[in-house]
């Protein structure tokens, strides 16, 4: 071990200082890798590429190389998951087992002893090893048997008969089911979900996690099923919800504290078929706000919505389905503005983040704080700018439109397709057209397109690039970017998103459509004729970029409609 200490030195590899203590921690007894790892800084992967010349052991890339779950089932998980080892293949008469750490051998001796079987050891990254492990086995494994060999929990709570003589509580309690939701929880968090969902079904309690706003499946052991109840049961105790009822949906909340980060979890559990499912909406309260500048607007459009911001009064409405950052590009508008010379109030449900300098308020139902009753009181509070969390009702539109007539600037969203949407939206609701003509200053319509991961990030053939380009025009550049999928993004080709935007500013024009009670067609058509660019338009403009995926921005802007009923591109859609 020496000689191989030396060697490093003189290749440059190691200086005197850091092979002298590596020495000293081999000799106090630290195994070779540890100590290098320990003492030299150098990345973990390079020091076991150099080991695996020295003496002869293969390092693997396990990228495609994986076992089949019906191998790794034969091996005791917690060894592996502990040990960080990953039984590969049998060859020879002997266990391929990928390790991190080749002279530690009591993880491969404690696994030989165990199953009774020859093991010939491999290297691979620790990185690499957890995250197959993870991938195979899933998601709190080891819990999951040692529940089932040891017998904590109650395994057979899977009807109402069954859990008469169960002391729910108490299993929710078990130190293995809090270690499995904490474990789910964890990974949920360290894959930017933004959401969790308990799905129970006659055979499986299935987990999926939302990721860039698409459900992937999470890897769960699916002996899980057995231990439905104690999980949400669990989830109920640290919510504060009620464990015995089981016939009613109720909604509570979390506050988690990971790694330094404030997780603020909205829990959401409705009785099913087969038990009881539960929702999580994961608030990352510590997340650095997005300025207008981090939003993906074109320039073109910044411009326009930073001078929308400057506007003593009116409405200003962002719009957009559920998930669509409308929060989000709400938040970076009022921090744009926020000042010592303007008092800002919102009223939210719920709070998403905390706005330093601007007064917040919750919502709360069962008080009778609603947003309507809520924006009264604001106006009693002499703000100049409000933010209405949503508008939902006649009323909350109503007392919007009084407080911006009346010399307010206020946000609000709407849940509608697109921006001209939002005109006919507010008449349907009973505001009458002239004040809606005379109140709305512009609408914000958005969506969330996901990128291309950078690590996989291929050139799309030429082929298939003249096939859209022969479908969607000369939108559609020469080169097309596409992601392969990799262990970075779960396999799915993108990490991160980024917004398309329909950014509309009532003018004369509009305002005159609006008192004729003119469709959203005419709307939009007028609205076009004037400079507004569509969500698909916009989407585009991010393929031309190369950040995102012709599939990708037909799939977000699926509902866009170009004529008077028919979706845009229905007819070839392409694939989505």
């Amino acid at each position: 071990m020496t000689d191989l200490i030396t060697r490093l030195q003189k290749q440059g590899v190691l200086d005197g200082e850091t092979a002298d203590a590596v020495r000293s921690a081999s000799a106090s007894g630290v195994p070779l890798d540890e100590a290098l790892i320990a003492k030299s800084g150098l990345p973990e992967e390079r020091i076991l590429r150099i080991f695996a010349e020295e003496f002869s052991v293969p390092f693997v890339e396990l990228e495609g190389r994986l076992p089949s779950r019906e191998f790794l089932s034969s091996f005791p998980a917690r060894i592996l998951l502990q040990r960080r080892l990953l039984p590969l293949r049998e060859e020879d008469g002997a266990v391929v087992v990928a390790t991190c750490r080749l002279f530690d051998t009591a993880g491969i001796d404690e696994l030989r002893m165990t199953t009774g079987r020859q093991m010939r050891a491999v290297l691979a990254s620790s990185p690499d090893i957890e995250r197959s492990l993870r991938r195979l086995l899933g998601v709190g494994a080891d819990t999951v048997q040692s529940m089932i060999s040891d017998g904590d929990v109650p395994v057979t709570v899977l009807t109402d008969e069954a859990e008469a003589g169960v002391d729910l509580s108490a299993a929710a309690e078990d130190a293995s089911i809090v270690r499995f939701v904490n474990q789910v929880l964890r990974e949920a968090i360290d894959l930017r979900a933004t959401d969790v969902h308990f799905e129970p079904f006659e055979n499986e309690l299935r987990v999926r996690y939302r990721i860039d706003g698409v459900l992937q499946d999470a890897a769960v052991p699916v002996e899980i099923r057995r231990f439905q109840a104690a999980i949400v049961s669990r989830l109920k105790i640290l919510s504060g919800l009620d464990i015995a009822e089981k016939r009613l949906p109720q909604d509570g909340r979390i506050k988690l504290l990971v790694a330094g980060r404030e997780i603020d979890v909205r829990v959401s559990v409705i009785p099913m078929l087969h038990g009881e499912a539960v929702v999580l909406r994961l608030l990352d309260r510590s997340a650095a706000l997005l300025g207008l500048a981090q939003l993906g607007m074109s320039d073109e459009d910044q411009r326009l919505f930073q001078r929308i911001l400057e506007l003593p009064h009116g409405i200003v409405l962002v719009t957009g389905p559920t998930g669509s950052g409308k929060t989000t590009t709400l938040y970076a508008a009022l921090s744009q503005i926020n000042d010592i010379s303007r008092k800002i109030v919102t009223i939210e449900d719920p709070i998403e983040y905390h706005l330093r300098g601007i007064n917040q308020i919750q919502v709360s139902e069962k008080s009778g704080l609603t947003f309507a009753r809520g924006l009264r009181s604001i106006l009693r509070h002499d703000p100049d700018v409000i933010l209405v969390g949503e508008i939902r009702d006649f009323d909350t539109a109503e007392i919007a439109v009084q407080a911006s007539l009346t010399g307010h600037l206020v946000f609000s969203t709407l849940h509608t397709n697109d921006a001209p949407g939002a005109l006919t939206r507010l008449v349907d609701m009973g505001i009458e057209p002239y004040l809606v003509a005379s109140s709305l200053e512009a609408v914000l319509a958005q969506r969330l397109v996901r990128l291309i991961c950078p690590e996989c990030r291929a050139t799309v053939s030429s082929e298939e690039t003249d096939r859209l380009r022969r479908q969607y025009g000369d939108v559609i550049p020469a080169a097309l970017f596409r992601g392969r999928g990799c262990r970075f993004c779960q396999h799915t080709g993108y990490r991160g998103r980024t917004g398309v935007f329909e950014c509309m500013q009532v003018t004369d024009t509009i305002r005159s459509l609006i008192l004729e009670r003119a469709s959203s067609r005419q709307i939009r058509e007028a609205a076009a004729r004037e400079g507004m660019r569509s969500l698909r338009e916009d989407g585009w403009r991010l393929v031309r970029a190369g950040v995102t995926t012709v599939e990708e921005v037909v799939r977000v802007t699926r509902d866009e409609r170009t004529d008077g009923g028919r979706m845009a591109d229905d007819s070839h859609s392409g694939p989505a």
